[in-house]
């Protein structure tokens, strides 16, 4: 190495001119292309890739091209789902051509561009990463597992000569990507700031289920009743809190395994690096797990200011964090971001092993001390005798992620039926406690790739529990992860993280200017909670209970 160069947050990809003296390099996570002068060592000029001043972060440029006169430099957004195409000569972006999902990669070749989109035309309906393939023998197919099924398509584009061109291009790119506007409602406020009844807001998030997996045979909203494995007997709650409250069968994770969907969760975003890395490690390859840990890299802007809890923190806004991005030290968890540590309960156990609730299932481990929601439900009872509580909660209940089939471990529905308990017994405390008149439980799953769906392997379940969502109707409203955390925010009374979040429909159509206060009782699965399983998939319970 003879030095470095100082270029924009996360630099990834880069182009030298023909002449060797310039090198133009793509930030990730500043939306900007930096153009570098070899010869002064030194960035001459900056190159905007966001569609607007005022736009937030979430271009994610990754590719670069130049045309074969060094006169053009193509730019492919991969959050913007465009090629930005940059006068060199003028030192001005031109416009946009759109392309296909999440474009990572461009190449000039004799006036056309080779643009390579990463995840083509997404992902479809899928029977699950367990589905049997008859040409496999037996062996399953990975075509149906979500973090595989996704694949890539090539665009062969005429690069426009007229102006004329190029603009009604840019525009379909601006049509492409225009914020959904969504369905009214008086309680989710239209900017942060606005009046709404809810004070608190609890952000539940578990793990890896599809909405066909818990809500598939619900007896309303779009579910399959022949892909549902978790019914009334291990999900108990989960089902009839998604009856009484409202139905949301049209949610989407937005990240594909947990190592991209926890990015999504907390900053509503992942950056290039996360996108780029994840495949080496899900697919045996050594590669780093790159997510649910506060690592520089993994930020999708300024690490001190990406994270939900960040924003809340900068706004002054109160939180409390229970299993959010922790790692065990002895018999206690710690945060890696300090602003998150300091609002941490350091006894939430994070780690799989350890139950959601009533400890029913034998513990993997000898700290795992208390059940997670009865640690919980310490601070909560806190919370009750001040009288005050946070006005976000982070609370993290794992176990519905469940250790498969693995022989002496409890059964998936054991865990499922733990996880579901757990949630239900939360619900269950708020809704008979002071607080209950202006909180909302928001809860999702970090992503779906565990289970199949009839509509879309991305397609989980989202729970919106309040009185005011106490309606029993169904909302197919188009949502997404950003459009939870964009909920939370305007909740919380922040702004947007980023692009994701700004142009998504928050959860309005799922809320009632009408409140209903009737309070929710918990009900106890009546799946043994205690079943393990044993050698050759059987399922055992201790005590023959």
């Amino acid at each position: 190495m003879t030095g470095q160069i100082k270029v924009g947050l996360h630099p990834n990809k880069s182009v030298l001119s023909a002449s060797g003296r310039r090198l133009y390099v793509a930030n990730g996570d500043a939306d900007s292309v930096s153009e570098v002068d070899l010869t002064t060592k030194r960035v001459t000029r900056s190159f905007s890739m966001s569609p607007s001043k005022e736009a937030l972060i979430g271009s994610n440029p990754t590719g670069l091209a130049l045309d074969g006169a060094d006169k053009r430099l193509f730019v492919t957004n991969s959050g913007n789902n465009s090629v930005s195409v940059v006068d060199l000569t003028h030192g001005k972006v031109l416009g946009r051509i759109p392309t296909g999902w999440y474009p990572s990669a461009v190449i000039w070749h004799r006036d056309r561009l080779r643009i390579t989109n990463a995840r083509g035309l997404g992902a479809g309906p899928n029977n699950g990463p367990g589905y049997p393939d008859p040409e496999r023998s037996g062996r399953t197919s990975p075509s149906q597992y979500v973090g595989s099924m996704i694949v890539g398509t090539l665009s062969s584009v005429d690069v426009p000569e007229s102006g004329e061109q190029l603009d009604e291009y840019t525009r379909r790119v601006e049509r492409n990507n225009a914020p959904l506007t969504g369905v009214g409602g008086a309680v989710v406020p239209r900017k942060p700031g606005d009046r709404t009844p809810i004070k608190h807001v609890i952000y539940v998030v578990k793990e890896n289920r599809s909405y066909d997996q818990v809500l598939g045979s619900l007896g309303k909203g779009n579910g399959d009743p022949g892909l549902n494995l978790f019914g009334d007997e291990s999900a108990p709650n989960t089902r009839e809190l998604a009856r009484r409250f409202t139905t949301i069968d049209n949610f989407y994770a937005a990240g594909q395994v947990s190592a991209s969907a926890w990015t999504w969760v907390t900053q509503s975003n992942s950056n290039p690096y996360v996108e780029q890395i994840w495949p080496a490690a899900y697919s045996g390859r050594k590669g780093v797990y790159p997510s649910e840990r506060n690592a520089p890299e993994n930020a999708a802007q300024d690490p001190q200011n990406s994270y939900l809890w960040q924003r809340l923190d900068k706004a002054g806004v109160s939180f409390a964090n229970f299993g959010f991005y922790v790692t065990r030290r002895g018999n206690e968890v710690h945060a890696g971001d300090p602003v998150l540590d300091a609002r941490t309960d350091h006894a939430f156990q994070d780690e799989l092993g350890c139950p959601d609730s009533a400890g029913t299932f034998a513990p993997t481990k000898d700290n795992c001390l208390t059940p997670r929601v009865d640690q919980w439900l310490k601070s909560f009872r806190e919370y009750e005798a001040k009288g005050d509580m946070p006005t976000v909660q982070f609370v993290r209940f794992p176990g519905d992620h469940t250790f498969g089939t693995t022989a002496g471990r409890p059964t998936p529905k054991a865990m499922v039926a733990d996880n579901d308990y757990a949630l239900g017994r939360l619900v269950d405390a708020v809704s008979h406690s002071q607080f209950w008149k202006d909180t909302v439980v928001l809860v999702t799953e970090d992503e779906a790739q565990n289970g199949p769906d009839h509509v879309d392997a991305h397609r989980t379940l989202a729970l919106a529990i309040s009185p005011y969502t106490q309606t029993g109707k169904v909302d197919s409203t188009f949502y997404s992860t950003a459009s939870m955390v964009r909920t939370v925010g305007l909740f919380a009374g922040i702004g947007p993280l980023t692009q994701f979040d700004d142009y998504s429909t928050p959860m309005r159509a799922s809320f009632t200017d009408k409140p209903d206060y009737r309070s929710y009782s918990v009900i106890k699965p009546t799946y043994p909670m205690n079943s393990v399983n044993g050698p050759g998939l059987l399922t055992q319970t201790p005590g023959g209970k």
